[in-house]
């Protein structure tokens, strides 16, 4: 299960709801309930019940909150605890009438009003509305203001005029379309656009602290706080939307993914996702409208309108379809697209828990796709130099079979013909002489090899493969080689080579591939880019490792060299024992003397012990 905020239910034996539950993230929440003994033997009861779960993912804590409240409301599962007062979370009601009012209110009127909410936090509500009777004046009473009543009824004005608290639209002192600019401006901010409002209260917090009010300045914070922590619009939907069903639709393979939700008052009362196995190219158009058949008619869905990511082939007789381009029904459709794809990834995950090959043959097919590559890129190679000024000049390879390293295949080289700090020469020459024992061994090739840098290396490696193929061709013409052997050599070697760059961090930024070289479209943090930054990181290791050792024994022998009596012999003697000249220095005669004998031993000694300290 996904570590995202969500809302789950449990299912007993004959496939009804009997718990509803929100959560912070899934996984850890719903774990819980089977990791553990649980106390309350009501709870221990219901997990024993349990026979499946099915859940919903959205996108904030409060989107949880309030969907779960509408699931108990519509399934009264047996082991929930039930409103016994029916009340729900209350709405701000932008009233539809002559010169609208702004409350707060439980019951939802299907009459044109427009509803923002619900509010999980009463509190936040009631600052709302109080800010916007102090900022825009609107008139809070039930007179109707109609314009011929208003001018024949003679309306008084109230006391919360005379308190600057209303504009007084029932004697025309506030123009028709002035107010409506305040109810606008209202509904841009409980749209979420709450900017102006915190700079508003941040303004009168600093005056009145600046007027040594101290107690009404703490009062203001507590309402900036709430507020900033307030969501003012549902990231599902508006309550506006009511008895809508979503449609949601993915192909894979021959298999066909729909998602259905059906919505009352903008909140989640039903969702399940069903699958098609393809036995022929059926459009999805056709496919789509045998889902939709299918969830209607299994969930008795009597919705006036649909929403679809495309039309399909036939529809319900006086159903609406609708595909939405944007706004809140197309933020909608987007939101049942996200939970599809939640339970394909859900679905991916189950079957590499179950069959690990084919997790390993996906992520290889993926890279296959990406680089267009002929065969499975089951083995993989990369390369990388390392030395200090060109000293102790070394490069490694590694090997990764099947995504995985495979260190009896890893190999070391001292650079042989270069002399200085030339990478690409180093490269090029370890190439030549890896690919060439391959040749005369004739053991199989990579499938890819990956170069531990930019353009730079890809560019010496395919020159490095291309000089080698090259003088194959020289033996085939001069008679040293058949026709049929070059063939099969040139074909070994050509061998696809792709670069792994590095951002300034030294952490694996993107994958090069091509002629001219590109960056692949690799999402970061993808199991694919994990795999491949573990081969950048682990051919870098292993070339440092191997330089380090380098650097060691030429020290140490060179230390070596200026003592009398000791020879290369003794050295490597000492060296399979102790692994450093730190370790030969430190050892007492008695260690030294049963590695290389006594004389020897005290000769070291004399010399380290004599040795300046430092040097």
């Amino acid at each position: 299960m996904p570590d995202l905020p969500g809302v789950y239910r449990y299912y007993d034996k004959e496939g009804t709801i009997i718990y509803v539950g929100k959560a912070k993230n899934l996984r850890r929440r719903v774990n819980s309930y089977f990791t553990k003994e649980h106390e309350s033997p009501r709870t221990a009861r219901l997990v024993r019940q349990i026979w499946d779960l099915k859940y919903v993912v959205v996108n904030t804590e409060t989107d949880a909150l309030n969907l779960e409240n509408w699931m108990i409301k519509e399934h009264q599962p047996k082991y929930n605890v039930l409103l016994k007062d029916g009340k729900t979370y209350p709405w701000i009601c932008v009233r539809n009438e002559d010169f609208p009012r702004v409350f707060l209110t439980r019951n939802l009127v299907r009459d044109g009003s427009q509803y923002f909410g619900p509010y999980t936090n009463v509190e936040v509500g009631k600052v709302l509305i109080e800010f916007f009777e102090r900022t825009f004046r609107l008139r809070t009473c039930s007179l109707n203001l109609k314009p011929q009543l208003v001018a024949t009824k003679g309306y008084k004005t109230c006391l919360k005029y005379h308190l600057g608290k209303c504009d007084a639209p029932c004697i025309s002192k506030v123009s028709r379309e002035t107010y409506n600019v305040y109810v606008e401006q209202i509904k841009q901010i409980l749209r979420g656009h709450t900017q102006e409002l915190l700079s508003m209260l941040r303004e009168e917090m600093m005056e009145k602290a600046a007027d040594m009010k101290f107690e009404e300045a703490a009062d203001i914070k507590r309402r900036i706080e709430l507020i900033e922590g307030y969501r003012a619009k549902s990231n599902i939907v508006p309550s506006s939307i009511h008895n809508v069903d979503v449609f949601a639709y993915e192909e894979a393979d021959q298999t066909a993914y729909i998602t259905f939700f059906h919505l009352v008052h903008g909140a989640v009362v039903s969702s399940y996702t069903i699958e098609y196995k393809k036995q022929i190219d059926e459009e999805k158009a056709d496919v789509l409208a045998t889902g939709i058949a299918e969830m209607r008619e299994r969930f008795e869905s009597t919705a006036v309108e649909i929403l679809v990511p495309f039309a399909p082939s036939m529809v319900p007789e006086g159903v609406v379809v609708t595909v939405p381009q944007r706004g809140d029904k197309r933020r909608l459709l987007e939101f049942a697209e996200k939970n599809l794809r939640q339970y394909r990834i859900d679905q991916i995950k189950q079957a590499d828990k179950l069959n690990p090959e084919q997790r390993t043959t996906r992520l290889l097919s993926e890279i296959q796709q990406q680089l267009g590559l002929p065969r499975l890129p089951r083995r993989i190679e990369s390369f990388d130099n390392s030395n200090i000024s060109g000293s102790d000049a070394v490069a490694a390879c590694v090997v990764f079979t099947n995504g995985k390293p495979d260190k009896s295949q890893y190999r070391k080289f001292n650079i042989q013909t270069v002399v200085g700090a030339d990478d690409y020469a180093s490269m090029r020459e370890v190439v030549m002489r890896r690919y060439k024992r391959m040749i005369e061994e004739d053991s199989t090739p990579p499938d890819l090899i990956l170069a531990d840098g930019g353009v730079g290396q890809m560019h010496v490696i395919e020159e490095g493969l291309a000089e080698l193929t090259h003088q194959y061709f020289k033996q085939q013409l001069q008679g040293e080689l058949s026709e049929e052997r070059f063939a099969v050599i040139r074909e070994k070697l050509a061998i696809p080579v792709g670069g792994l760059v590095k951002n300034e961090h030294h952490r694996t930024r993107q994958m090069l591939f091509g002629d001219p070289p590109q960056a692949v479209d690799v999402k970061q943090g993808s199991t694919l880019f994990h795999l491949l930054e573990r081969i950048q990181e682990e051919v870098h290791r292993f070339a440092i490792s191997f330089h380090r050792q380098k650097r060691a024994k030429s020290q140490l022998r060179s230390e070596f060299e200026a003592i009398p009596g000791i020879g290369p012999k003794t050295q490597q003697s000492l060296l399979r024992e102790f692994h450093s000249l730190k370790r030969v220095k430190e050892s007492p005669l008695a260690a030294l003397s049963a590695v290389v004998g006594p004389a020897k031993a005290k000769a070291l000694r004399d010399w380290f012990d004599n040795v300046p300290r430092g040097t």
